[in-house]
């Protein structure tokens, strides 16, 4: 069998060498510079160059270092007039080897501040119409002044330091600059006026109920915050415009809150004095919750929340909350309100316990007391799975009207029902998806801690991958949820839901590795996108257990440390020894889309006469047959040189050549073992798209077969443009598919199948759709 599988390789060695010929004039006539576009070369030109900081295997490096900053807070809501005021003590260490000789405070509150430039920032004319709302913000009413007030700033010693405010950064001005491994305490006194987050907008406010005169909070960017100073970085102190989140050193945290002594306050951080602030109910009740893996306990029911609507306590009480320093968070927030129910849950993590909490007013009910502690539920197992065991002593979800945002063990998520209690599967869906999304985000960014301020997709990518993966173990696990459907049905993820971005006006798409401030289309290009690139990197292009592992061990070095973008791409090709430059340059560097196709299918059978395609070849280098081995001749079925006497025949019947070989070099027994192809077709493979990618084919035969096969994305190192594959088979070719599950985002499927089929690509159906 190995001779016969040798005599055809050599019949396929002098094919290919007349093929390379023929692609050597082809690419002549190539436009200039083309091949130059060399798609597989490595990134050294993209990536920061290695050092002792950063390895060039993505780990921290032996002089890796991290700055901290530790907060002591005393933090007073007044509901009635909506305002907040604080003070906080900052104890900074500068583990850096530099010598700072100021220190950068962020003030995000100041994108509200009634001087604010953010909201000039773009530019636009008249709308054709407005929300009532957005129209009373937009022309009626002053601009909200929500910025903050700082009263004062006092070294140790109680001395004033000066300071300058710069739109959201603050620059404190220190006598003496903050050698390298020494630390220093500063307190600030500040205060603001809380935004209507749902009116005025923002990541953190109150929403307010003109039925019943009561507010929820959720409040966060809400203090003086340090700035995140770093090797590759040093002070980030890029001003914060509104889309581009936060960059923020880990540090410890003691916060005391005082607020109406009706509220029920959950926030980042293990609670020190519930018998101070629960009542013996819900103390009876969290015990048993601490208990409970199956279903959540109810601690505050809807009755005891509705029953104190009308109370408005003058009283006050102050919830106490302290980080715990072997699980250092980067940033603190918290809820309160009088109108809270609070349910929560038992989730097994490793040898320890963690709470899953949700908190929620009647007017998100029937839906989240079904729903909203299991999916907190889910994500913690499901992220955990794939990166590390939540570190975290709970993870709160809180009902928050049209929003969707994270903090440390807390975060804000949207979804209600309508007003009669119905719920429709777009709200549902929706709901617990954005609180997947939402409590993910403790691992992406709150513990792998990205720069979100530069590098958007390092968190929101990610985690909308994750979120994708929990989505689908969500829907195994809750099937009535998903019912009638058996899948989940996840907004992003899968590879055609990036297919209409991809496709778009150029002018209107800017690659991955753009910052988060200047993209036209955030959600795609931040969240979308990276998600789809790495569901495809997972599925596709490493597979499951390549990707699983080196996911997990980018994961696990950056636990509780600050990952650039070069940290992610690089552990991901040093665990998996998979070189991806060739995917990231594609995907993360540039605003090329997949398109790949059929170009053309040749069929060819063997013969003994030397065809005029091979005589060409040998009257070129002066060479005549007696010069060449006994060779075994392809020829095109459409060529002159066909013959239809070569038809269903085997190439041992077709040429003398092959005949005498095998009948030299098998035996009896060995020839009778032999299948011998009887078709062979050249078929050529285009890519007019930018993005190589593994080309994955399906091919169909006469007796009802088929055979898949994925080609490496290697298969296009040598020529961007097209690439041909010879198939030998004893079997009549009668269709191909390239990608036929559409697994590669592949913008024109058009083109992706021979022979071609009369139909439209789903993006022009979708079009059409979106025009009638």
């Amino acid at each position: 069998m190995n001779k016969i599988k040798y005599c055809f390789a050599s019949v396929l060695f002098l094919f290919a060498a007349v093929t390379f010929a023929q692609e050597t004039e082809e690419e002549k006539e190539r436009e200039p510079g083309h091949m130059n576009q060399n798609r597989f070369k490595q990134m050294y030109e993209e990536f920061a160059t290695p050092n002792t900081y950063r390895s060039a295997s993505g780990a921290p490096g032996p002089d890796y270092y991290q700055q901290q900053a530790d907060y002591k807070m005393d933090i007073t809501l007044d509901d009635k007039n909506a305002k907040l005021y604080g003070e906080e003590t900052i104890t900074y260490t500068n583990n850096s080897p530099d010598n700072l000789e100021f220190l950068w405070v962020q003030l995000d509150q100041n994108v509200r501040a009634k001087d604010s430039k953010s909201p000039l920032r773009n530019g636009g004319g008249v709308n054709f119409a407005y929300r009532a709302s957005s129209f009373v913000q937009t022309y009626v009413t002053e601009a909200f002044d929500g910025g903050f007030n700082i009263d004062w700033i006092k070294d140790a010693a109680g001395n004033n330091l000066s300071f300058t405010v710069n739109q959201t950064m603050m620059r404190v001005n220190i006598p003496q600059p903050l050698k390298a491994g020494e630390s220093m305490s500063f307190s600030i006194k500040w205060w603001y006026n809380i935004n209507d987050r749902p009116n005025d907008g923002g990541r953190s406010g109150y929403e307010y109920y003109p039925e019943d005169g009561n507010r929820d909070y959720t409040i966060a960017q809400f203090f003086p915050r340090m700035a995140h100073y770093s090797d590759n970085e040093g002070w980030q102190n890029h001003q914060f415009w509104g889309n581009g989140e936060f960059a923020l050193p880990f540090g410890d945290y003691e916060v005391n809150i005082t607020v109406p002594a009706d509220h029920i306050v959950d926030a980042t951080g293990v609670l020190q004095n519930r018998k101070e602030v629960f009542s013996k109910d819900m103390i009876k009740r969290y015990e048993q919750a601490k208990k409970s893996y199956d279903k959540p306990v109810v601690i505050v029911t809807q009755e005891e929340a509705t029953a104190k609507e009308s109370s408005f306590s003058e009283k006050t009480k102050t919830w106490r909350f302290k980080t715990e320093s072997q699980a250092p968070v980067r940033d603190f927030a918290f809820a309160s309100s009088r109108k809270y129910i609070m349910d929560a849950q038992a989730v097994k993590m490793g040898n320890r316990d963690v709470m899953a909490v949700s908190l929620y007013p009647k007017e998100g009910n029937p839906l989240w007391e079904e729903y909203s502690t299991k999916a907190v539920v889910q994500t913690l197992q499901t992220y955990s799975k794939f990166t590390f065991d939540y570190p975290y002593n709970k993870a709160i979800s809180v009902s928050a009207k049209s929003i969707g945002m994270e903090y440390p063990m807390i975060c804000f998520n949207f979804g209600r029902p309508n007003p009669d209690g119905t719920v429709s599967d777009r709200t549902k869906f929706g709901m617990i998806s954005v609180i997947i999304h939402e409590v993910g985000h403790n691992y992406f960014p709150m513990i792998v801690n990205s720069d979100e301020r530069q590098w958007g997709w390092m968190d929101e990518g990610l985690d909308t991958f994750m979120q994708y993966l929990t989505e689908q173990e969500f829907g195994e696990n809750f099937p009535a949820a998903v019912a009638p459907n058996d899948q989940y049905p996840s907004r992003r993820g899968e590879p055609s839901k990036i297919v209409p971005y991809m496709a778009g006006e150029q002018d209107f798409i800017s690659p991955i590795m753009s910052n988060p401030e200047n993209v036209y289309q955030l959600g795609n290009n931040a969240y979308g996108k990276p998600a789809t690139a790495l569901n495809i990197l997972r599925e596709t292009v490493m597979g499951r257990e390549l990707f699983d592992h080196a996911f997990k061990t980018y994961a696990q070095r950056w636990m509780f440390k600050h990952p650039s973008p070069e940290d992610f791409f690089r552990t991901m090709e040093d665990a998996s020894a998979v070189d991806l430059d060739w995917y990231w340059r594609g995907w993360f560097y540039s605003t090329d889309y997949v398109d790949i196709g059929v170009k053309e299918v040749k069929k060819y059978y063997v013969t003994s006469k030397v065809t005029q395609q091979m005589q060409e070849y040998m009257d070129a280098r002066n060479l005549t047959e007696a010069d060449l081995p006994p060779l075994v001749y392809l020829v095109d079925e459409n060529s002159e040189d066909f013959n239809e006497d070569l038809k269903d025949k085997a190439p041992s019947e077709t040429s003398q050549n092959l005949k005498e070989f095998m009948m030299d070099n098998m035996t009896a027994d060995e020839r009778a073992q032999v299948k011998e192809p009887k078709f062979f077709y050249e078929v050529t493979f285009d890519k007019p798209g930018g993005i190589p990618m593994p080309l994955i084919v399906e091919y169909s035969y006469a007796d009802g077969t088929t055979e898949s096969i994925t080609y490496p994305a290697e298969i296009w190192r040598k020529n961007d443009t097209e690439v041909k594959r010879v198939i030998s088979s004893e079997k009549e070719l009668v269709g191909i598919v390239v990608d036929p599950k559409l697994e590669t985002a592949d913008i024109d499927t058009t083109n992706n199948s021979w022979p071609i089929k009369d139909e439209k690509s789903d993006f022009d159906q979708m079009k059409e759709k979106v025009k009638g």
